[in-house]
């Protein structure tokens, strides 16, 4: 633990009055291979699907542990359908640690069970309570869900919902079913990016901003939404200075670099929360600060 602390009071204090950009976290698409076929994805590939080797995902843990990075999170494709030989995505979680990573996270569609995962943390994505869910993934999937979610019997699982067009209107009792649910830690709220081909997901800003205001009302009376009040106030109007380079993303044909949309047109429409707390966190705004500690230690 207090090497952590040690490590991020120093990686914080060369990017904030430094400028030196190094990552503090890997993003790393083992494969974009998947169970599903989800509406807004855009890393799912269902001719001539990518798959990593153990190898290969060891060179790249290796090379972002060079560049500075401390936290991974494993996605795909799905994470639990990957293997390589016998290897599964614990000997992954194994590996990540054996480089020097503090924490390694799966993100999941949680169609398949996870009851014995090894990451330190899980992301199951929850679009929408039943038809919600599955109008986006399809028949059966918020089922198979709540089943594996169940028996997950994993001490740090939470879920992350990307609201969209065809969900909006499920993210109060979304809400309210995750601070029911005594098998699910939080929620994070995300908001629909317009990848090419899924822009009719795109919330109208006017919404977006309505549904902001009802996330932070959760927020303050105590919700266990993982977003910071200051960082969903930043993605009311999304001005503000993006430090996408605070994650190092690598994708499943090996590619490496920042998140797809820097530097387009579709960075001025990101949903993605984090940017928003990122900049929170360079702005030192305490709340901010004390989500991304519990979220991270």
């Amino acid at each position: 633990m207090i090497k952590q602390i040690v490590y991020l009071g120093w990686w914080f204090f060369k990017a904030r009055f430094l400028g030196q950009k190094n990552p503090l976290q890997t993003v790393l698409f083992i494969s974009d291979r998947c169970n599903l076929q989800c509406k807004h994805c855009s890393v799912y590939q269902k001719e001539n699907p990518h798959n990593m080797t153990y190898e290969q995902i060891r060179e790249h843990l290796e090379y972002s542990y060079r560049l500075g990075s401390r936290f991974v999170d494993f996605e795909g494709g799905e994470t639990m359908i990957w293997r390589d030989g016998d290897k599964n995505i614990n000997d992954l979680i194994d590996l990540a640690k054996e480089v020097g990573f503090f924490s390694a996270t799966i993100t999941t569609n949680a169609q398949l069970p996870f009851t014995h995962c090894k990451a330190d943390s899980i992301w199951v994505s929850l679009d929408g309570i039943g038809p919600y869910h599955e109008a986006i993934r399809g028949k059966g999937t918020f089922a198979r869900l709540e089943q594996n979610i169940a028996t997950a019997h994993h001490k740090a699982l939470s879920v992350n919902m990307a609201v969209n067009t065809l969900n909006y209107e499920s993210v109060d009792e979304t809400i309210e079913y995750v601070k029911n649910n005594p098998h699910i830690k939080s929620i994070s709220i995300n908001f629909h990016t317009p990848f090419e081909g899924t822009e009719y997901l795109t919330l109208d800003m006017d919404i977006r901003n309505r549904i902001i205001d009802k996330v932070i009302a959760y927020k303050k009376k105590g919700y266990p939404i993982m977003n910071s009040v200051s960082g969903l106030k930043k993605m009311k109007h999304n001005n503000f200075k993006k430090r996408c380079w605070v994650t190092n993303f690598i994708y499943p044909d090996g590619s490496r670099g920042l998140c797809i949309g820097d530097g387009t047109d579709i960075c001025k429409q990101c949903g993605l929360c984090m940017a928003g707390e990122m900049a929170s966190v360079f702005n030192f705004c305490p709340d901010t600060l004390l989500a991304g500690m519990k979220l991270r230690m």
